[in-house]
């Protein structure tokens, strides 16, 4: 992750970059656990590497599609990890897969996004947006989602590839270069942009619903100012929708209005995941925070994976799971934030959030391994 200006040494101290390990400070060594639990490893697969991008698979119904940055795409049976297909992009790609029962979506750093057939991975068509797509594109409800890192996102019909709409704000000069994606819920779909704004937007026609503010920009120099929000939002049981901002904020609000439900301070540069009772975020120090999702009050954190690079928590049953910069994959009580297990990849990064399977989680490393795991 890095600015998408030049990466000056400030910067650079502010953020981890998109190498396998952090810059800044010293990340804390691997806390010893005791009694650990045991993690069983369900099945590993190979896709190829990422590089300097954030790739992330994805899963639906029983298959999980993941990418590579050379352009490979593969079909995986979710419960086995068998390789049911394989298929080009025709092109180097930059971010993960998007997909349904249907299509599977992915792009590249010149707007360009491949659409193939979810069956037997043929093309299904192609088209282009305004500029680098660092988030896997977004599938649902007849339409393939693609935001570019110009503060666009473009509505295509996910079976003619024709664009519906495109919504637009204005791009500020600095900005944090992550892969920062959307949720579609209902008719709406809900993306956060630079300068700390969430918003709900239709999916029949790219109409603003509504916008809410995260975080405000604070401080005397640009670097200081700059608040985007990261991540993807979560809708949680369809009703609150939540996000996070680098040097600002944890918010959660109702997503029919948009009204406010609480925020807390926190800066993060992978945003927030939810369950039924909590909402996980990791804070740019690398302390992991447990918030309780009707009031946003501390229910715990967990500091001793400083600087590590943490990815998204992800919730998984009893556990939070968390990935590294070294590929290990961090397990905490849920209601508590003790370690009590974690398993090594040996892949290098894990940065894309552990993606919930039916009977696990799956990390994909930065060296193209894919690790389905049952804490």
């Amino acid at each position: 992750m890095r600015f998408a200006r030049a990466c000056a040494a400030a910067a650079a101290a502010a953020l981890a970059a998109c190498s396998s390990a952090p810059t800044g400070p010293k990340p804390a060594p691997l806390p010893e656990l005791g009694a650990a639990k045991t993690v069983r490893v369900l099945w590993r697969a190979e896709v190829g590497a990422a590089e300097d991008f954030v790739f992330s698979p994805a899963l639906a119904g029983d298959a999980v599609y993941a990418a590579a940055r050379d352009g490979t795409v593969r079909r995986f049976d979710a419960a086995t990890g068998r390789q049911r297909w394989q298929a080009s992009a025709g092109s180097r790609l930059s971010a993960g897969v998007g997909a349904d029962a249907a299509s599977v979506a992915v792009a590249n750093e010149d707007g360009e996004v491949t659409v193939l057939e979810a069956v037997t991975g043929k093309l299904r068509w192609r088209a282009r947006v305004s500029s680098e797509v660092l988030a896997a594109p977004l599938v649902g409800a007849g339409l393939v989602l693609v935001r570019s890192i110009d503060n666009r996102i473009f509505a295509f019909g996910a079976e003619d590839g024709k664009r519906r709409w495109v919504y637009q704000r204005a791009a500020p000069s600095l900005i944090v270069r992550t892969p920062d994606g959307a949720a579609i819920d209902g008719e709406s779909v809900y993306a956060g942009f630079r300068g700390g704004k969430l918003a709900a937007i239709a999916l029949s026609n790219g109409g603003l619903r509504w916008e809410a503010t995260v975080a405000l920009s604070k401080g005397s120099t640009e670097l200081e100012r700059v608040t985007d929000v990261v991540g993807d939002p979560v809708v949680v049981q369809g009703r609150e929708v939540c996000a996070a901002a680098y040097q600002g904020r944890v918010a959660c609000y109702e997503t029919a209005s948009g009204r406010q439900i609480w925020a807390r301070e926190l800066s993060s540069l992978t945003g927030v995941s939810a369950d039924a009772r909590y909402a996980f975020s990791a804070d740019d120090r690398g302390a992991v925070h447990a918030l309780d999702r009707s009031s946003g009050r501390s229910v715990w954190r967990q500091d001793r994976l400083a600087h590590r690079g943490l990815s998204l928590p992800l919730p998984a049953g009893n556990a939070v799971a968390v990935g590294d910069f070294e590929g290990v994959v961090h397990f905490l009580e849920r209601e508590t934030g003790a370690l009590i297990a974690r398993h090594e990849t040996g892949g290098g990064a894990v940065r894309a959030a552990p993606l919930a399977l039916p009977s696990g989680l799956l990390v994909q490393t930065a060296s193209g391994a894919l690790h389905a795991l049952a804490p």
